[in-house]
């Protein structure tokens, strides 16, 4: 019960959860995988469903397979039966996942892929990710996991020292993850998601062995991960969804065209705009092709953000009907937006806490025709 009432309280959880990414998906199967789990004394234990949650993980994010790899590896070296493991129940669940995922995406590529393979080197052979921003080796022990862990990480060390012997091996797999994650140069918190849950079965052991102040200790842990699971969810950076209200509007005027002038993926785009008005963005995609001067056009705008405009808008039937932008743009390039009589049609708060290319406010500018 009280590993149940940890996750709830979990700013991180809260922050995640309503969010489609796919870290949560990946959460959500190794929750379920980590139920079925054969460890020892455990009343739901079935290897066939761990089995089958894990190879789902693994096909929705290939990197699910890291926190996994202790915690296959010590079943297997405790189950008697290990031939039959293997070809009872790993074979049988390895060929339905792999197999239903490689038909999906012949019927989608109508060539044979294994996107699997794709995503691993991209992201670990090739580290490519980290064309979108890399952090020091220490990052996720510094920084990312005591913030996604928050105020639960005193009861979370006191778990790990109370929790029965049988489940050390899932603080194993907490220290493999974070170890093997900080080898990767391109890092963010939502990469260790899925390791919270485990976390929180320490955290539930933690509140178990409480004799005093429990009442004091839950009091704390929910208020203090109330106010930033209200604050993040509800108020930090709201902006890229509040503007899409606005731009959705423009459905309803003719001829309308949209430039959005932000750092790339800041706001959600056709996904929130149900109707084939023209919309383009500044682009960022990775250099596949390792090349020692390349740049992306996001980083080439922002190098001069005026001349580009004026370059690229030469012709003033190329212009726009309406611009998105943050407001830490606006001055450099307001003599652009005047000279071709842009107006703000619409201000939204977007965050407290504005830094580099990101502003506290999103603006709409729309072309006034005279």
């Amino acid at each position: 019960m009280f590993q149940y009432f940890s996750q709830l309280c979990s700013w991180f959880t809260w922050y995640c959860s309503s969010r489609t990414l796919t870290n949560t998906m990946e959460t959500v199967l190794g929750t379920l995988a980590l139920y079925y789990y054969p460890l020892e004394g455990s009343p739901t234990k079935n290897s066939t469903k761990y089995l089958l949650f894990v190879a789902l993980a693994f096909l929705v994010r290939p990197t699910a397979l890291i926190l996994w790899v202790p915690l296959l590896l010590y079943h297997f070296s405790k189950e008697q039966k290990k031939l039959d493991l293997l070809i009872h129940q790993c074979l049988p669940v390895g060929l339905l996942t792999l197999g239903g995922s490689l038909i999906i995406d012949w019927m989608y590529y109508g060539k044979w892929t294994i996107v699997q393979w794709n995503f691993l080197k991209f992201n670990v052979v090739q580290n490519l990710g980290s064309f979108y921003g890399s952090h020091p080796w220490h990052w996720y022990v510094t920084q990312g996991f005591p913030v996604i862990i928050g105020t639960h990480l005193p009861f979370f060390v006191h778990g790990c020292m109370v929790a029965p012997r049988r489940y050390r091996i899932l603080l194993v797999a907490i220290v493999w993850t974070l170890l093997i994650y900080s080898t990767l140069s391109h890092k963010e918190f939502r990469f260790i998601y899925p390791v919270l849950p485990l976390c929180m079965i320490f955290c539930g052991f933690s509140f178990s062995n409480i004799k005093r102040w429990k009442k004091a200790a839950i009091g704390l842990l929910v208020l203090s991960n109330l106010l930033p699971a209200l604050y993040t969810g509800l108020i930090h950076q709201r902006g890229a969804l509040d503007i899409m209200t606005n731009v959705q509007q423009l459905c309803h005027k003719e001829n309308s065209s949209l430039l959005v002038l932000m750092p790339c993926h800041s706001i959600p785009y056709y996904s929130h705009v149900h109707c084939p008005i023209k919309m383009n963005f500044l682009e960022c995609p990775p250099d596949l092709e390792d090349h020692d001067t390349y740049i992306d056009e996001a980083d080439v705008f922002y190098a001069s953000p005026l001349a580009w405009l004026n370059a690229e808008f030469y012709d003033s039937r190329r212009l726009p009907t309406h611009l998105v932008l943050f407001s830490v743009l606006e001055q450099e390039i307001s003599p652009f937006l005047t000279r071709n009589n842009y107006v703000r049609a619409a201000s939204v708060f977007h965050t407290h806490l504005p830094e580099g290319r990101i502003g506290s406010h999103i603006y709409l500018y729309e072309q006034q025709v005279l």
